[in-house]
């Protein structure tokens, strides 16, 4: 069984721009487990624990989607959390751009990924966003003025052109590994 999940990888200069906003707050919340950089990512669909198996159909399934859709121009741009500021679990940077194309994207890939066999079926509606930290109490943090004062980050429009699927290794220290890549390959 691996743990995978599909991604949208945002490229390293909006990522530098994530990370300079983002370090004049990390000293100021201990409370919180903030993720490290380079494991930033924007998800499309959490896939869960897949049998080895099922990946030869996985990624046929995967690159088919992935074609069916057009690159889009998306943007790191205002902040939240979840389920809300006062009882934060997750600290996020929003993500404008795509319009409905993106949500779509999502749905057809997270799909893919039922077709081929991949167990978890994630019931909320897609929010796409870039995880910045998790809160270490598991009833939540109030985190109002850590969103207050990223909400106007708004970072420069970057393209995203390709969905990649992404194997995680889990232990004291998280990482990720690119297990394949696919071009959004549909026309405007």
């Amino acid at each position: 069984m691996v743990r995978l999940f599909v991604a949208l990888s945002p490229p390293q200069e909006a990522l530098a721009e994530v990370a300079g906003a983002v370090e004049l707050h990390v000293e100021g919340w201990p409370e919180l487990r903030w993720a490290a950089p380079e494991t930033w990512h924007l998800t499309l669909a959490f896939l869960g624990e897949v049998p080895e198996t099922a990946l030869p159909g996985l990624k046929t399934r995967l690159a088919r989607a992935a074609g069916r859709y057009p690159p889009m121009t998306l943007a790191f741009r205002g902040a939240g959390a979840f389920p809300s500021a006062r009882r934060a679990r997750v600290v996020w940077l929003g993500v404008e751009g795509g319009d409905a194309v993106l949500s779509r994207l999502a749905a057809s890939v997270a799909a893919a990924g039922r077709r081929a066999g991949a167990p978890y079926e994630d019931k909320k509606p897609y929010h796409p966003h870039l995880t910045l930290a998790r809160a270490r109490p598991k009833e939540g943090l109030d985190v109002t003025p850590l969103v207050g004062e990223l909400k106007e980050f708004a970072g420069t429009p970057w393209r995203a052109d390709a969905v990649h699927l992404m194997r995680s290794h889990l232990g004291r220290k998280v990482r990720y590994e690119t297990v394949a890549c696919w071009p959004l390959a549909g026309r405007d």
